[in-house]
């Protein structure tokens, strides 16, 4: 390994566990932050200048984008864990071609979703029963969030490549001037060009182009065993496969929870507009107390996978439980801040004082039940590290799916249908799935030998 390999990687297989993931994981989370204040800051400038119905319509959007983000999202988890693997093994030559094959086929996939996602449009919206008053801005959101998606997407897995070999930091520093740029490309567009809606889609699009630039100039410029290289673009299919055993079962069930949560967003809809605009302000609050946790999640994937790939199998297993620790003791910490301050979170986005009262109680009967959520996370993340995602998913969808729409229709149907009750379908979800991730990790894989890809 080269002194410049040194300063741009992280090698995660040495040193001490907590202070490895930690410093692996702050500059993910930062970045995480930097990453979802695009969609908040463009609710909190449409709620704050534009109106509540364009801020509903922001909200109405956020599952859509999930869709294809998420499954996007599994094909870069796939490619780390592979890379991971590759890195701390020392196969630096199948690392080299494993870059190659993500890249190509990322460039491949960007089309087709594009393509995909600009035509279901309406369709989409439609199935998701939203209310004709929020519909036409919500088309107009979505329309230009997509025919842009490619920047987010390359961004996401040019970073994941990063983030196999250890690098978290440069990614941070563009997420961190993408951001600002959002921020005042949002201000310029809706205040003084008076764009409305397709003013803060237009600036989310451009900043997440230039977000995605940035990383193929780093990634195409560095001297480092990761460098991706124009001339060699290829798809190896065995790499390709390997990426696909681990990627898409998480995509999968990202897809399908999101899918899911489609539906519950179509319950939300029945109580109108006020309550679909406090569930979008709950449903941003909600991400950032998640960050943490998904942090650590996509930490213990590339600690686990670079430590299996090293053959020390204990060592990935300590740094999984230290992880969950860290994250319990994180998430704990914000969710009290967030029960206290409620209503100062919404008002960020609203002063509609309908939209506050039902956002603050959105977070105040949910937010501890997160805690559960830590442990689904980085468990599913540790998991994935082995290369077993076939099991963190059907345990996530039989637990964030299936029961989770159970409850909603007796719910609803037979007991009560109020939003409280509605909107607690998540900790339901989010219970049956820890206890089940729980048991199948001690019964298989605590202290026990592992499969690697």
């Amino acid at each position: 390994m080269t002194a410049k390999h040194k300063t741009t990687s992280r090698d995660l297989t040495t040193g001490n566990i907590a202070l490895q993931i930690l410093a692996f994981s702050l500059p993910l989370m930062l970045g995480n932050v930097f990453q979802m204040l695009y969609n908040t800051v463009d609710s909190i400038v449409v709620g704050n200048f534009v109106g509540t119905q364009a801020l509903a319509a922001v909200g109405a959007t956020t599952m859509i984008v999930n869709l294809f983000v998420f499954f996007f999202n599994g094909f870069s988890i796939g490619a780390g864990v592979v890379i991971g693997n590759y890195f701390g093994a020392k196969e630096m030559k199948k690392l080299h071609n494993a870059v190659e094959t993500v890249m190509t086929a990322s460039f491949i996939l960007c089309v087709v979703f594009t393509v995909i996602s600009v035509a279901g449009v309406k369709p989409m919206l439609r199935f998701m029963s939203t209310p004709e008053d929020v519909f036409p801005e919500a088309v107009t959101y979505l329309r230009i969030y997509f025919a842009g998606l490619s920047g987010l997407l390359i961004y996401n897995i040019g970073s994941g490549i990063l983030r196999a070999v250890g690098d978290t930091t440069r990614p941070l520093y563009f997420l961190i001037l993408t951001s600002v740029l959002n921020i005042i490309l949002d201000l310029l567009f809706v205040i003084v060009f008076s764009l409305g809606i397709a003013g803060v889609a237009l600036a989310t699009i451009i900043s997440q182009m230039i977000s995605a630039l940035l990383i193929i100039y780093l990634l195409t410029h560095t001297s480092d065993i990761y460098r991706f290289t124009w001339k060699d673009m290829h798809i190896n299919f065995d790499i390709l496969r390997k990426v696909f055993s681990v990627g898409l079962p998480a995509a999968i069930q990202s897809v399908i929870t999101a899918f899911s949560n489609i539906f519950v967003q179509s319950y939300i809809n029945y109580f109108g507009s006020g309550v679909m605009a406090a569930w979008s302000c709950y449903n941003k609050i909600d991400m950032f107390i998640m960050l943490p946790m998904n942090s650590m999640a996509l930490s213990a994937t590339t600690f686990v996978s670079q430590n299996i790939g090293a053959n020390q199998i204990k060592r990935a297993n300590d740094g999984t439980k230290t992880a969950i620790m860290m994250t319990l003791g994180i998430t704990a910490v914000i969710a009290t801040g967030i029960w206290l301050f409620a209503a100062a979170a919404v008002s960020l986005f609203t002063s509609d004082q309908e939209v506050i009262s039902y956002g603050s109680m959105f977070l105040r009967t949910n937010v501890y039940f997160l805690l559960f959520n830590c442990i689904n996370h980085v468990l599913a993340g540790a998991l994935r590290g082995r290369g077993d995602s076939k099991a963190p998913m059907v345990i996530m969808l039989t637990g964030f799916v299936a029961i989770r729409q159970c409850y909603l229709y007796v719910m609803t149907h037979f007991i009560s249908n109020t939003p409280q009750m509605v909107g607690f379908g998540y900790p339901v979800g989010w219970m049956a799935t820890c206890v089940m991730e729980v048991l199948y990790f001690m019964a298989k894989w605590n202290n026990k030998n592992t499969i690697s890809v």
